[in-house]
């Protein structure tokens, strides 16, 4: 009796084992022809998700990454693949989310050639790659593979390993990987930094303490809370901060800074010493001319850039864990908190007869029926403001937005948390604008039962836009776009959706939601719509 042959063991199969050795078996992808070779047959341990749009794929795999704290794995097809990807990678790289992402590339054997859907890849994204590795032999793509697992989680962004379709045939070679199976990292804080910036807090007369997305883990805040406490100061959130670095509904949480010089300098005015954990020193939007604070400045991060470029008088890399634990346990307390330095914002109060709903009315709903652990995913220009006083952040993750400022990030970023956390509720809060650059996104949540809730702020125009036209004393070119129907749009992808006009309606719906939302395996589309606000003041 003869055996039966054994196949011989391929680049893929290795490339198989890699990804399985560092967890990476949720595929993000919009395939292409040049990833047929590496997806036909798939085996049954990995899960392909798809997505039907590039920004799509990687803006969920960027909300699984952050939801799971470890790296996501994205596919991408050759130029037109990571060409239509670069955004997102950008905003990716910039909310810190790690993903491994594999572009494909054409056949190795005829690349000197040009042919068709041949890609110029290597610089195609730019800088925002923490990594690109470009694999000289077919046989070096396993070992590319487990370094860019490696360098997306230390540099937490976008590792691309572009491959030729042809390489995942060739025969794989029966040497060790050369890359790590498991990397060590520091998670302790320099005891002399922490007595350092101590000692600088205890000079200080009236220290104050800024916060950014770095600080959002629980131990942070936990920290963060018991060194808020013992210095009775305020508690800020860095302007356009992409996450929460503080619980927002802390007696001393005193709101988010404004991301413009004159009003930054008046809030950091009666303060000596401002300690700046987690965040940039200080990211504005609109640029005007003189100092950020004339305060002393510490900033504490675990992101090298930030401290390479902070103007401070000392910068502390560390992990944040354990230097803000340490910290809060050597400050001596001092006397009792102030009250919060900007008086609490009122809930607005429902519209009169005949009057559209404002934002800050749909904000405030919301507000009273969500969940503490809800996960809000942000991307209202126009509503932000008012979304950050009503609805504060209550637990770590309570709050996600796009870093970059660039829009299509909010729907798919938000089915790709609930995938990754799926007894969370999430629930993304959009304008109708922005719902617009990823609406497709809607269709992957559809099909692969995600239950989040998308919110959707409708006044059929670029409002942040005109707001800023006017600001600059002209005329908006660019019509509104009353006419699109996104519950329509919504309902077109097998996703379901309702139209509300008015109060009684909205809250009717949201006390129908808000006890499902842990439970629900279905998405649902709400299309509210509202006025325009008075002013845009980020």
């Amino acid at each position: 009796m003869t055996e039966t042959p054994t196949a011989p063991r391929t680049v893929r199969d290795a490339a198989f084992d890699e990804l399985r050795r560092h967890g990476l078996t949720t595929l993000f992808s919009n395939p292409g022809s040049t990833e047929v070779s590496l997806l036909a047959d798939l085996p049954a341990d990995l899960e392909f998700v798809l997505a039907l749009h590039e920004g799509s794929v990687v803006g969920a795999a960027t909300g699984w990454a952050l939801a799971r704290e470890r790296p996501a794995l994205v596919l991408l097809h050759t130029t037109a693949g990571l060409g239509n990807a670069v955004g997102a990678l950008a905003t990716a790289r910039v909310n810190r989310a790690p993903l491994v992402v594999l572009v494909g590339q054409q056949d190795r054997r005829h690349l000197a050639q040009e042919p068709f859907l041949a890609g110029r890849l290597a610089g195609l994204a730019g800088d925002y790659p923490v990594s690109v590795e470009s694999p000289v032999r077919a046989q070096d793509v396993p070992g590319a593979i487990g370094r860019a697992a490696h360098a997306a989680h230390e540099g937490r962004g976008p590792a691309l390993v572009l491959v030729p379709m042809d390489d995942w045939a060739e025969p794989a070679e029966d040497l060790p990987v050369p890359a790590a199976a498991v990397l060590r990292r520091a998670v302790g804080a320099d005891p002399s930094s922490v007595a350092e910036v101590a000692g600088l807090l205890s000079e200080a007369s009236a220290p104050v303490l800024v916060v950014g997305s770095g600080a959002d883990d629980a131990r942070t805040w936990g920290a963060l809370t018991a060194l808020a406490e013992r210095l009775g100061c305020p508690v800020w959130q860095e302007p356009f901060g992409a996450r929460a670095g503080f619980p927002q509904d802390h007696p001393q949480f005193a709101g988010h800074l404004p991301a413009d010089r004159p009003r930054l300098r008046d809030v950091l005015a009666p303060h000596d010493l401002v300690l700046c954990v987690g965040a940039p020193f200080l990211r504005q939007y609109p640029y005007t001319p003189g100092k950020l604070t004339d305060a002393r400045v510490v900033v504490v991060t675990d992101d090298p850039a930030e401290a390479r470029r902070a103007p401070a008088e000392l910068a502390v890399l560390t992990p944040l864990p354990d230097f803000c634990d340490r910290l809060a346990r050597r400050t001596p307390p001092r006397g009792p908190a102030a009250g919060p330095a900007v008086p609490r914002p009122r809930r607005p109060e429902p519209p009169g007869p005949g009057e559209p709903l404002s934002p800050s009315q749909v904000l405030a709903a919301l507000a009273e029926r969500l969940p503490p652990q809800t996960v809000v995913v942000e991307e209202t220009p126009s509503s932000r403001p008012d979304l950050h006083a009503l609805l504060p952040a209550r637990t770590p993750l309570g709050f996600l937005s796009a870093a970059m400022g660039g829009l299509g990030f909010a729907l798919p970023a938000a089915i790709g948390v609930r995938m990754g956390q799926p007894r969370r509720p999430v629930v993304a809060v959009v304008g109708d604008g922005s719902s617009l650059y990823q609406i497709q996104a809607l269709w992957t949540a559809v099909h692969y039962d995600v239950g989040v809730v998308f919110v959707v702020l409708a006044n059929g125009r670029y409002a942040v836009m005109d707001k800023l036209a006017e600001q600059h004393g002209g005329k908006p070119p660019w019509p509104p776009f009353e006419e699109i129907d996104v519950a329509g749009l919504a309902e077109s992808l097998g996703c379901p959706a309702r139209r509300i006009g008015d109060h009684a309606e909205l809250c009717a719906a949201l006390d129908d939601l808000g006890p499902t939302l842990a439970d629900r395996t279905r998405p649902l589309l709400l299309e509210i719509s509202v006025g325009v606000g008075a002013e845009f003041r980020p």
